[in-house]
């Protein structure tokens, strides 16, 4: 019972971290009124029209990450019959880190806020997979890991995926405007 308290603060600071930084951010960020420089407005847009489609393009991907390291996708596939809980903790970590090597060059596309959001639940995601793991032994059957890791995440309320991927899709609107 005391990992699972433990677990739920963990997810309840790693909310409350990315709530904070994103509200943060866009409480500093004031519209600016400079002037437009006419000689560079040309070559401005010929660049935002070139780089908007890669900052969508990256938001896409990223938004894809969060749902697919979400605690549900990776059960659902990689779970397979007759693994234990050391051999799902494996797989689910490596998958997680795979996908995060895969899409770790999109940072230049996306916000600060937004990338340390997707960094804040890979990590998190990766902390609460070792800790319930932890709980259990090495030899039991997997699926009473991933039962015990989608009830620490069904009780901590709000899903920090859903939490990131709404971070997501608000930075993607912003440039859509």
């Amino acid at each position: 019972m005391d990992t699972q308290k433990l677990l739920y603060i963990v997810l309840a600071l790693g909310a409350g971290y990315m709530i904070y930084s994103t509200a943060k951010d866009l409480i500093k960020k004031k519209p600016s009124k400079e002037p437009a420089e006419p000689a560079s407005s040309n070559n401005n847009n010929s660049n935002s029209s070139t780089i908007l489609p890669l900052q969508l393009q990256a938001y896409e991907r990223m938004a894809l990450y969060v749902e697919r390291i979400s605690p549900q996708s990776l059960i659902g596939r990689i779970y397979q019959q007759g693994m234990t809980t050391v051999d799902m903790q494996l797989a689910m970590v490596q998958q997680i880190k795979a996908e995060y090597d895969h899409n770790v060059t999109q940072q230049i596309y996306v916000s600060a806020q937004t990338w340390d959001a997707i960094k804040t639940l890979k990590e998190q995601t990766i902390s609460v997979i070792n800790q319930v793991a932890a709980s259990l032994p090495a030899d039991a059957p997997a699926m009473e890991l991933n039962k015990q890791i989608l009830e620490v995440f069904a009780e901590a309320g709000a899903s920090p995926s859903e939490l990131v991927a709404q971070i997501i899709n608000t930075e993607a609107k912003k440039l859509m405007k």
